[in-house]
């Protein structure tokens, strides 16, 4: 067919589609999330079934217009009693989002329960017996959609602890580089100083001139991260200060001592400072940051049964944590945890004495749900968990477990 005519019938919700296809071309390259081939699965043999009316919310919208603000989860969760079963919510509406991270403001979803089985449509069921044929003379409009695709979170909540969140374990922490000298012997430094560091080896600090200059976060070190069953130290939840850019390298450099021998100095690595969240001083440590990640944060429950606890709640003057605070938990990588893992947090029931019981039997109370959080950041032996929804403060100690 010639380039310069086109000319097509097509129903509204093909041009719909059509149109979707052309203004997200760009959107899908610029956040092209993995999909796990679990989570894909489960969308295709949902797209097919449907859900079941049992999972559907008993006050589920019929229609719901995408608007400026939503997140993925809040809208998982105005259809679904459980807004972790987000294959489901994307399986419903495969036919026309075939990414779950593509989803923009001014989309209409309808909830179609004629079949028996929930489904999410693009088109109302209205009972009109079919779609009317619309004839279409080609046009072009362009639109940068990337920006505007919905979050699955806010995203704020939990930015600061992807570009700052340190989570190190006893070598690491020991073995870091260190400053050990200032520019004019200032104590406390901050953005545009100069510091000086050493490393335990001496090809860990080296300037390549052919490469972009290597980009160090600054830390401090903070009390260990114990588990609250072992009392084994899994890490250090180390306090980000700031960030450097490596200036020179470190080395040796051979001089003259006052006897007239020759002697090898040590000249260690030359710092700027580039971002500063807090002062930063002689003694604190340096990590080079991590290239980084594309996250894809599609919520699902684990495969595999989880028993974990939360071992601290971050910020050291916080004793319960609040829905979008932030926790570590202990289990990470070497646990099998990843991304987007929706885990149940259980609060422990009391011990009380059966008063019913003339031999004042000790008992415990069953432990009871009190909420939901999202692994969105793992390290081997501890996660960063975002509290998503709870009844009551989150505290050190409480378990985690299996959504179902």
């Amino acid at each position: 067919m010639p380039h310069t005519f086109l000319r097509a019938v097509l129903t509204p919700l093909a041009c719909a589609t059509l149109a979707s296809g052309l203004l997200t071309a760009g959107a899908v390259q610029a956040q092209n999330f993995p999909i796990t081939t679990q989570q894909r699965a489960t969308a295709n043999q949902v797209a097919q079934a449907g859900v079941a009316l049992s999972e559907v919310r008993p006050d589920a919208p019929q229609r719901y217009t995408v608007k400026s603000g939503d997140t993925l989860w809040a809208i998982s969760g105005l259809f679904l009693t459980s807004p972790w079963r987000w294959p489901e919510l994307w399986g419903m509406n495969l036919a026309d989002i075939r990414n779950p991270h593509l989803i923009y403001p001014g989309q209409t979803l309808f909830l179609d329960t004629s079949s028996g089985r929930a489904r999410l449509t693009t088109q109302p069921n209205d009972g009109s017996g079919g779609i009317p044929t619309v004839r279409l003379s080609p046009r072009t409009r362009v639109e940068g959609l990337a920006a505007s695709a919905l979050p699955t979170l806010e995203n704020h909540l939990i930015e600061p602890f992807l570009s700052e969140g340190i989570i190190v374990d006893d070598q690491t922490m020991n073995q870091a580089p260190r400053i050990v000298a200032t520019q004019d012997g200032r104590v406390l430094m901050t953005r545009g100083d100069r510091i000086y560091v050493r490393s335990s080896s001496s090809t860990e600090l080296v300037d390549d001139p052919h490469q972009k200059q290597k980009v160090y976060r600054i830390f401090r070190d903070t009390t260990p991260l114990k588990d609250p069953g072992t009392g084994e130290a899994l890490g250090y939840e180390a306090l980000y200060l700031g960030k450097a850019l490596l200036a020179r390298s470190e080395g040796t450099q051979e001089s003259t001592a006052q006897g007239g021998d020759t002697q090898l100095d040590v000249i260690p690595a030359t710092f700027d400072i580039v971002d500063v969240k807090e002062e930063i001083r002689v003694g604190d440590r340096l990590q080079l940051e991590p290239p980084k990640e594309l996250q894809s944060y599609v919520p699902h429950a684990p495969a595999n049964p989880v028993d974990a606890r939360i071992v601290a709640i971050h910020g050291s003057a916080v004793v319960n944590a609040a829905q979008n605070q932030v926790v570590i938990i202990n289990k990470g990588t070497l646990d099998g945890l990843e991304n987007g893992h929706v885990l149940a947090i259980l609060q422990a029931g009391e011990r009380i004495t059966d008063k019913t019981d003339a031999a004042r039997t000790q008992i415990k109370l069953p432990d009871e749900r009190n909420g939901l959080l999202m692994v969105f950041r793992t390290f081997d032996k501890l996660s960063y968990g975002l509290v998503l929804n709870i009844v009551s403060g989150v505290k050190v100690g409480d378990r985690l477990v299996n959504p179902r």
